[in-house]
């Protein structure tokens, strides 16, 4: 009995650290996209816009390429200049990378399970509502994706994959900061707009024969 107790608490135990693992992994990312850290956001962003505007001038093997180049060219140099500084004090100090080398770098099972889970539930709860919306289970849902459809033709005709990502990563590391700092006003007019949808969708279902929800 003692045993399986002791199993037990073990057993919970792992669950609550992969729980703050998971919490403290969405924590950074949250102080990322709001600034907590001015450097550590800077320094994400600069280097993930960078990237990604590399990418609008050459092409992704090109860019690999050229930021492996770099990678090898520092490390390569400081390596040389350790090995040149050790043999002129005449020290052992060994490998200066050691301490990166001696670490682990192997993801865990559990880790990839894990995540890898997230993404078949993902993947099959987007399948299912793809059905949903081309099968017209709900007319009002296949009309609105529809006219999202239709907006994305003119969006895509006037920015490509690409400079869509962009702005995404902008959007990503700016709305969040604005939103903090004006909420009040921003929850205000979003309000107001929600409504006026709403008006507007109820006017259209009570004119148009068949667009009413099943639950109505």
């Amino acid at each position: 009995m003692t045993h399986l107790h002791s199993a037990t608490l073990c057993e919970y135990s792992v669950k609550y650290l992969h729980e703050c693992v998971g919490w403290a992994g969405e924590a950074r990312m949250v102080d990322l996209l709001y600034w907590r850290d001015v450097k550590s956001t800077g320094a994400v962003f600069g280097a993930i816009l960078l990237l990604l505007l590399s990418l609008t001038m050459c092409s992704i093997v090109s860019v690999c390429s050229y930021i492996g180049l770099a990678l090898l060219s520092v490390t390569i140099c400081f390596r040389i200049y350790k090995g040149i500084l050790q043999a002129i004090q005449k020290s052992d100090e060994g490998h200066p990378f050691k301490q990166y080398l001696d670490q682990e770098v192997a993801l865990s099972e559990d880790m990839v399970h894990k995540y890898s889970d997230l993404a078949l539930n993902k993947i099959n709860k987007s399948i299912a509502d793809l059905r949903r919306l081309f099968l017209v289970e709900d007319l009002v849902d296949s009309i609105k994706f529809a006219v999202l459809m239709w907006i994305l033709t003119y969006v895509g005709a006037l920015f490509n994959g690409l400079t869509l990502v962009i702005l995404a990563v902008v959007a990503a590391f700016s709305c969040p900061i604005i939103y903090e700092k004006h909420q009040g006003q921003i929850d205000h007019y979003l309000a107001l707009v929600n409504n006026q949808i709403k008006d507007i969708v109820g006017k259209i279902q009570a004119k148009v024969p068949g667009m009413k929800r099943k639950s109505e």
